[in-house]
C-alpha cells in the first residue's frame, strides 16, 4: 500500500506514520531525512541539492522529485511506502502522478489549530540533557527545572507561539489545497486528532481499512 500522511506542522502525522509503517512493515520516506541521505551518499539529485542547501537557498521542486523518485525505486519501496512531507504543493502531487506512482490512501490528521498552538508552545526541554516536558501535558515537579539533572527548562524557538502561527500560515495556503487535489481522486480519509495518540493511531488503522 502506498501512503501519503498530510497534517498542518504539531498535529502528529508523523507519529501516525510511524505506527503504521511498523505495522505494515513498510519504509517511512520523510523528505528532509532522504535529502540528507542523498547528499551524504552523493547521488546525482544529491548532489544538485547540494548547490543550494550549502548556499542556504530552498532545493527546487524538481531536485527534490528526483530524489523522491530515486528513493521509490529502491527494493524496500516495492511492498508499499509511506510519505511524510511530500508533497506539500499542488504541483508536487501532480508530479507524482506524471511519475506513474500510484497511490492507495492519503490520511489527513485534523488538529484545529488553537490545539497546535497549545500542543507546541507548551513544549519544553532540558538546555543540559535535552529531556522532554509540558507545562500542561508533562510538568516538571519543579517549575522551569529538569527533574532528570536540575538543568533549566527552555523554548526551542521552534516551539514559540509566532513561529507556530507562521508555519501554520504557511501550512493553509500551500498544503491544505491538497486535501481537496486527492479528496477529488478519491482517495482521501480524514482522521480527527485525540488529545490521546493511541486513540488517534486506531482512529488511523480503521481509515486506512475503509
Amino acid at each position: 500500500m502506498n501512503i501519503i500522511f498530510l497534517g498542518a506542522p504539531g498535529a502528529g502525522k508523523g507519529t501516525q506514520a510511524e505506527k503504521v509503517s511498523e505495522k505494515l512493515a513498510i519504509p517511512t520516506i520523510s523528505t528532509g531525512n532522504i535529502i540528507r541521505a542523498a547528499l551524504k551518499n552523493g547521488t546525482e539529485m544529491g548532489l544538485k541539492a547540494k548547490e543550494y542547501t550549502e548556499s542556504g537557498r530552498l532545493v527546487p521542486d524538481d531536485i527534490v522529485i528526483g530524489i523522491i523518485k530515486e528513493r521509490l525505486s529502491e527494493d524496500d519501496c516495492k511492498g508499499g511506502f509511506i510519505l511524510d512531507g511530500f508533497p506539500r504543493t499542488i504541483p508536487q502531487a501532480q508530479a507524482l502522478d506524471e511519475m506513474g506512482i500510484a497511490i492507495d490512501k492519503v490520511i489527513d490528521i485534523e488538529v484545529s489549530d488553537d490545539a497546535i498552538v497549545r500542543r507546541m508552545s507548551g513544549r519544553r526541554v532540558c538546555a543540559k540533557c535535552g529531556s522532554s516536558y509540558h507545562l500542561e501535558f508533562n510538568k516538571p515537579k519543579v517549575d522551569g527545572v529538569c527533574d532528570s539533572c536540575g538543568g533549566e527548562l527552555v523554548q526551542r524557538k521552534d516551539d514559540a507561539a509566532e513561529t507556530v502561527l507562521e508555519r501554520l500560515k504557511v501550512y493553509h495556503s500551500e498544503t491544505e489545497p491538497l486535501k481537496d487535489f486527492y479528496k477529488s481522486k478519491g482517495k482521501l480519509s480524514i482522521v480527527e486528532g485525540q488529545e490521546n495518540i493511541a486513540d488517534t493511531t486506531s482512529l488511523t488503522f480503521k481509515a486506512l481499512e475503509d
